[in-house]
């Protein structure tokens, strides 16, 4: 009698963070994996999950780009197999004014990765979910996407444009034996800030959860086909709750008071 396949999960921005401790949860799980970043140490990613008998194939692709989405989609569709579980997890933000301390070119970049990938990915790997009339999918979204946010404003509004995408494509497929999870961690022990210029913000300077208790969250939620999950401490759960019900200028500059530029020291 032969060896009971694998089930196989796409994740991306698999290189370090959260997307990392989601690829290193799918595996222990019993999943094989195909994992997706721009970088090369999704290379050796690949080889360190792999050494505990997964199959892990690395695709290293910019998918904040159309022939980077399709790329990872090929090597998918080249795999043969049916995909159970895609991780949507790659982004990146901008902080500091958007005015006069940002870069044009850099927001277009958050909402090509952040916004075009998640809808790229879902139009071409979901279809074939519904096919089957199985499979799970995870936005990781943020709390930063339930209320504006001042200083990081295209992020904070892609990460909301995920959290209603999510909830959207969830209810469409609601009969469909696929499920939609939104993923929404608060500011995460991760390489986020340095990247997105945010170190001197009082909000980088705070507490921050464990991404591993975040890609464990995650991936309870998405195997249990819920709907979202405010992932890590009471705080973020707290501020979804207060994104929801409070007025956007309320909130808005509650944001503020974490996230503009100098606060760290206020």
């Amino acid at each position: 009698m032969g060896a009971v396949e694998r089930p196989l999960a796409v994740v991306t921005g698999a290189s370090s963070g959260i997307g990392l401790e989601l690829a290193k949860v799918f595996v222990a799980e019993g999943f094989d994996l195909v994992v997706a970043a721009e970088n090369a140490a999704v290379e050796d990613v690949a080889r360190e999950l792999a050494a505990g008998g997964a199959r892990v194939d690395a695709v290293r692709a910019d998918l904040a780009t159309f022939e980077g989405n399709e790329d990872l989609v090929a090597v998918v569709e080249e795999a043969g197999r049916p995909v159970a579980a895609l991780a949507v997890n790659a982004g990146v933000g901008v902080g500091g004014d958007f005015v006069d301390d940002s870069d044009l070119r850099s927001h277009l970049r958050v909402v090509s990765l952040n916004i075009g990938s998640a809808v790229h990915l879902a139009k071409r790997l979901v279809p074939a979910m519904v096919d089957r009339g199985a499979g799970r999918v995870l936005f990781t979204s943020s709390v930063a996407g339930t209320a504006p946010g001042p200083f990081h404003s295209v992020y904070a509004a892609s990460k909301a444009f995920l959290l209603s995408f999510s909830q959207a494509l969830r209810e469409e497929l609601r009969d469909s034996g696929v499920t939609v999870t939104a993923l929404l961690p608060g500011p995460t022990d991760t390489d986020f800030f340095r990247r997105a210029g945010m170190t001197d913000t009082k909000v980088a300077t705070g507490p921050k959860d464990d991404p591993a208790e975040v890609a464990r969250a995650g991936f309870k939620a998405l195997m249990a086909g819920d709907d979202q999950v405010v992932a890590g401490s009471l705080r973020n759960k707290a501020q979804a709750v207060a994104g929801r019900v409070l007025p956007d200028p309320v909130t808005a500059r509650v944001t503020r008071a974490m996230t503009e530029p100098g606060s760290a020291g206020t």
